[in-house]
């Protein structure tokens, strides 16, 4: 099968999106499919050729969900896209947030074969949500975009739930996957964190909505009880500045700010951790940080938002605190430093609940639904060259 994956947002910069779109196409790849990516690239980067990458031109960045996202907003696009298309000829091309602006619009509007769309996001971008009259105007012209689709995913029911009151359909819900060859307890953690100390790990973007804030206000009360306690803050972002010198007027001592980490070098992160906290306060769909921290065998503290609930169970396999409160959230990790027999009952859970995120089995399932999509068009063809 020769399958197209497209992503509307800037290939040369992480994400979650691009994340799940590059290990989608290493996992069709070893099934032996063939696999292109259509993607958007700026930068240095996006004049690299990288195989089996399309790049199709340049982004401009966006306030979307609370975060920034690089989309791709040239007009012309249309016509590189028709000529990519009428070139490769998919069997099955797969847009990932099919409804966002730029090439994801672009590539359904130009489509003729079976087209499938995952919803990513718990909440639409801040350009079709500001009031009643942009929703009603987001049905209006992307009611026949969306109709296009031949099949629809939601990475989770809270994606699910939010897509759907506005654009109803028949979803499959088909998760986010988690790396286990990079993620595992086997991991070794880095040397300089295993001095005794407990280590408390963020990781994310410092922008607003990750919340990092609240894990910062938690920490003199967190300290109170468990002073030997190493709080550990991986991620770049325009917050991080002030967070940094936020740390250095209270003169608080072991606040590790790493900035960015590669990607061969966070699953080490992970393993020298002792409690992973992502305190966000909403737009997560899903939360790939809990699956990597499930994975690597590290209790979890998060806040309850309706993403993080689909991974974590409270009392099961994490805690789970009311967003925005740095007194629950302190008291959650106390309660958790203070309780070894639970961390390690929270860690057997997770290790469970990752194997069924891992990516062969997320491929599978997405490939699966490929196959009945691609079998309904042939039905559907056969009946009507049977009137004919």
């Amino acid at each position: 099968m020769k399958i197209g994956l497209v992503t509307p947002y800037d290939w040369s910069y992480p994400g979650g999106v691009r994340d799940h779109v590059l290990h989608l196409a290493n996992e069709f790849k070893a099934m032996g499919h063939e696999v292109r990516i259509m993607a958007p690239a700026s930068g240095p980067k996006g004049k690299l050729i990288e195989k089996p990458i399309l790049k199709m031109g340049w982004t401009t960045p966006i306030p979307i969900n609370g975060s920034i996202a690089r989309i791709m907003l040239d007009p012309s696009i249309a016509l590189r896209v028709r000529r990519v298309l009428q070139r490769e000829h998919f069997d099955v091309i797969h847009v990932h947030e099919p409804l966002v602006p730029g090439l994801s619009q672009t590539v359904l509007r130009c489509s003729n074969t079976v087209t499938v769309g995952t919803f990513h996001a718990s909440s639409y971008p801040s350009i079709y949500s500001t009031s009643n009259l942009a929703y009603a105007s987001t049905n209006l012209f992307l009611r026949p975009l969306f109709r296009r689709l031949s099949g629809c995913i939601a990475v989770s029911t809270a994606a699910l739930q939010f897509v759907s009151r506005y654009f109803p359909a028949d979803y499959r819900v088909i998760p986010n996957g988690v790396n286990l060859d990079r993620f595992s307890e086997k991991i070794a953690p880095l040397s300089q964190f295993m001095d005794g100390k407990q280590n408390i790990l963020f990781v994310g973007r410092f922008e607003k909505r990750k919340g990092a804030k609240y894990l910062l206000r938690a920490i003199p009360e967190i300290r109170e009880r468990f002073p030997h306690t190493r709080f550990i803050f991986v991620g770049e972002g325009r917050l991080r500045r002030g967070f940094q010198k936020f740390v250095e007027r209270h003169d608080w001592q072991d606040i590790v700010f790493t900035g960015y980490v590669s990607d061969s070098e966070l699953p080490r992160y992970f393993a020298s951790a002792h409690i992973f906290c992502s305190p966000a306060t909403g737009g997560e769909s899903l939360g790939i940080v809990l699956l990597e921290a499930m994975a690597s065998g590290v209790p979890i503290v998060a806040s309850n938002i309706s993403g993080y609930a689909t991974v974590v169970s409270h009392g099961v396999d994490g805690l789970l605190t009311t967003p925005r409160s740095s007194e629950e959230l302190a008291l959650a990790i106390k309660h958790l430093l203070g309780h070894e027999p639970l961390r390690q009952q929270f860690i057997n859970a997770g290790l469970r609940e990752a194997r069924d995120y891992a990516w062969p089995r997320v491929a599978e399932s997405i490939m699966e639904f490929y196959s009945e999509l691609l079998d309904e068009r042939d039905k559907g063809m056969l009946r009507q060259r049977s009137r004919a």
